[in-house]
């Protein structure tokens, strides 16, 4: 009977000596739209088995479920029951992103699996954005630009009058970290502002307005800034487009599925409401033809938290609760 080294013991070192992971080592199933550098670091770090698109994110965890210990995932590509349960050995999912509507977190708790987010990191940069999608939808910035590009100034002028922002009434749907962040942009503009949530938040400066209808009736504009689910679904229904009136813009950084996109196409065919910009969708990425083909309308591809200087550091916070997790058990910023 030989007394030498199994092939598994050989591996082990071999992997050692170069700094790659042990054969033996927790699995990390990698998520098709994490960033690649990232994903990189990850990969390097540690055994990796990666998604090769979104919709084989099931079938990549079934091939190896028998050693996957963890899921690092996006805001978009998510986590639901069906990918949990069928990883016997899932001990925690690392998302990146603030939203948790496409991670089934009632599954996670039942089969205790610990669950990560990367909130704060990205406050600032969707505000500005948030503050500069107000502004172009206002001013109408997008559509005069085209203008310009199209060679139309010459002959035609600089089109239609913009409306004001400066000195305005702003209503935000949701005061979270976001929506917080927002009023305070909000406020060097010298605006009025409101917001709504199932309940007032303390400590805060800006009035409560508990009906949503008569929070959109009294505003000039709403920011969408809630959190994404069930619980909001179609929150912005055609009352409140109604309530916000022809004049009245629409502004959602948060997700698409809070705004019901069928009434917003339609009170903006009707002239029912002002103008919308939106950076999120229904069903992105696909977006309603209606909706490009309005010029009092803004789309960005969800690009809220898109600059490197955000995206660098969710992609630290999520790595720092990966190695967290592995190496003492516990998560940096847990989602529950």
């Amino acid at each position: 009977m030989s007394g030498g080294p199994s092939t598994a013991d050989v591996a082990r070192t071999e992997a050692q000596r170069s700094g790659a992971p042990s054969p033996d080592a927790p699995l990390l199933l990698l998520s098709a739209q994490l960033p690649p550098p990232l994903k990189a670091v990850l990969q390097d770090r540690h055994a990796c088995v990666a998604a090769p698109t979104r919709d084989q994110m099931l079938a990549t965890a079934r091939a190896h479920a028998d050693r996957i210990e963890m899921v690092v995932t996006t805001a978009t590509d998510g986590a639901d029951a069906a990918l949990i349960e069928a990883l016997p050995k899932l001990r925690a999912i690392c998302s990146l992103g603030v939203g948790l509507d496409a991670l089934d977190l009632q599954a996670a708790k039942a089969r205790a699996v610990a669950v990560s987010y990367t909130p704060d990191v990205l406050n600032d940069c969707v505000a500005d954005l948030a503050v500069g999608l107000l502004i172009d939808a206002a001013r109408g910035m997008g559509r005069a630009e085209r203008l310009v590009r199209r060679g139309d100034w010459p002959r035609i002028g600089p089109g239609a009058l913009g409306t004001r922002v400066s000195g305005r009434k702003l209503g935000i749907l949701g005061l979270g970290r976001i929506g917080q962040t927002i009023a305070r942009r909000f406020a060097g503009f010298d605006m009025d502002i409101r917001y709504h949530t199932r309940t007032p938040r303390e400590g805060v400066a800006w009035t409560h307005e508990p009906s949503l209808v008569e929070l959109a009736r009294w505003a000039d504009f709403l920011i969408v800034a809630c959190a994404g689910g069930e619980a909001t679904r179609h929150l912005v229904d055609a009352r409140v487009l109604d309530a916000l009136g022809p004049q009245g813009i629409v502004v959602n950084i948060a997700r698409g599925s809070v705004i019901d996109e069928a009434a917003l196409v339609l009170a903006l065919q009707q002239g029912r409401l002002g103008g919308a910009a939106l950076d999120v969708f229904d069903q992105e990425p696909q977006v309603p033809a209606a909706l490009m083909e309005m010029d009092n309308v803004v789309l960005l591809p969800h690009i809220g938290s898109a600059t490197a200087q955000t995206r660098r550091a969710m992609g630290d916070l999520v790595l720092a609760n990966v190695e967290e997790f592995l190496g003492a058990g516990r998560l940096r910023t847990p989602a529950y």
